[in-house]
């Protein structure tokens, strides 16, 4: 079956320059490739002869000989490999895609040999975000300053200095692959002239120095919405590195993680915080400030609180990112012992010990009673 003319597969003039082919060729590829074309024939075989014009237009030589001799000119510079050895292949159709095709389904390649030439989405980027728990439940606003690589504006990602131009890689002919072949064996792998590119530059780019990609530090401004705890995760599509041959650029993710804090902790939706008391007020009740997100309020102490004992605030807690009720406050009581008594204090104390009957009153401390109780049951049932 003829071919088409490689200009009108493309949509461009004769007379196009470098930019308006790879606009033309970063449009059609994105359009038409397997990834967001799952099983669908045409689009596949609609990105092959997308590839295959755009490879023989973007160079210079091949172009040359295109519009002099037509397909005549270029083929077998454009698809397949060679007869054999280092980078020979068996052509379209031939040994090297059913190799490809094989170990590609084997690997998760899904359809064989990718092109050196396609399009290929940039890598994702992750950014690790610690808030503190105040702006966590409230959402607030940050700048980030995020380092990625960005398409060479010098040579438009071709990285080849502008006005020189660039040619097939004379060890894998362009394809960027190479292989080994034995009999009926053989053994494919990325060619190491040119690192898979399939390509060589004669004249680097003096900013990326061939890289076609630049390293830049961009500020973004991230919207961290209310009730994100640590392990959320913020996508930002497009914000990572740009893609190769101009495919898609891949996205930014900002892991959340949420400092420690001096008064709360966190439990998903609820909070937990310990509320120190005297041995007076939970003896004989009384009323206490205790801190929340929204502020202060009063909490009830009712007489003979022991330590430990969880007061629940409903709603005060933090509401959930994904929606929701929030989650409650628990206030946990720890009784604290007085420390620093003068003797006069020390006195009182002795007082109020032998008015409670001394250290063995089982009536005024039923817990201790009964610990002692079980102690003692212990060791008689442990004798012979």
């Amino acid at each position: 079956m003829s071919k088409r003319d490689y200009y009108e597969v493309l949509g461009v003039e004769r007379g196009a320059d470098t930019k308006d082919i790879k606009k033309a060729y970063r449009r059609l590829a994105q359009k038409y490739h397997p990834d967001r074309n799952p099983d669908d024939e045409s689009s596949a075989e609609r990105f092959r002869e997308v590839s295959e014009a755009y490879e023989i237009l973007s160079d210079g030589e091949k172009r040359a000989a295109y519009d002099q001799f037509g397909h005549a000119g270029v083929d077998g510079q454009a698809g397949g490999f060679g007869a054999g050895g280092f980078g020979g292949g068996a052509g379209a159709g031939g040994f090297s895609d059913i190799f490809g095709d094989v170990f590609g389904d084997i690997f998760g390649g899904g359809g064989g040999r990718r092109s050196p030439h396609a399009p290929q989405r940039g890598s994702d980027l992750r950014y690790n975000l610690e808030l503190d728990l105040e702006s966590a439940v409230s959402g607030t606003t940050v700048d980030i300053r995020v380092p990625r690589h960005i398409e060479c504006d010098r040579c438009d990602g071709q990285g080849a200095e502008p006005g020189s131009s660039k040619e097939a890689c004379p060890t894998c002919n362009g394809h960027g692959q190479v292989r080994m072949q034995q009999g009926f064996f053989a053994v494919q792998q990325t060619c190491p002239t040119c690192h898979g590119g399939g390509v060589h530059i004669k004249v680097p780019c003096h900013k990326c120095h061939g890289e076609g990609r630049v390293r830049e530090t961009r500020t973004l401004s991230v919207k961290i919405p209310a009730g994100v705890d640590t392990g959320d995760r913020i996508r930002l599509n497009g914000e990572g590195e740009s893609g190769i041959n101009g495919g898609p650029p891949g996205d930014l993710y900002v892991q959340v993680a949420i400092k420690p804090h001096h008064i709360f902790q966190r439990d998903g939706k609820h909070l937990h915080c310990d509320v120190p008391i005297n041995f007076i007020d939970a003896a004989l009740g009384g009323e206490l400030e205790v801190p929340t997100l929204d502020g202060r309020v009063k909490l009830k102490i009712p007489a003979e609180t022991q330590t430990g004992r969880l007061f629940r605030l409903r709603g005060k807690g933090v509401k959930p990112v994904r929606g929701g009720p929030p989650g409650d406050l628990l206030c946990k009581v720890v009784v604290e012992t007085p420390v620093n008594l003068n003797d006069e204090q020390k006195d009182l104390l002795r007082q109020l010990q032998e008015s409670l009957g001394g250290t063995n009153s089982a009536h005024h401390s039923p817990k201790k009673s009964g610990f002692f109780d079980g102690v003692k049951k212990f060791f008689e049932d442990m004798k012979p």
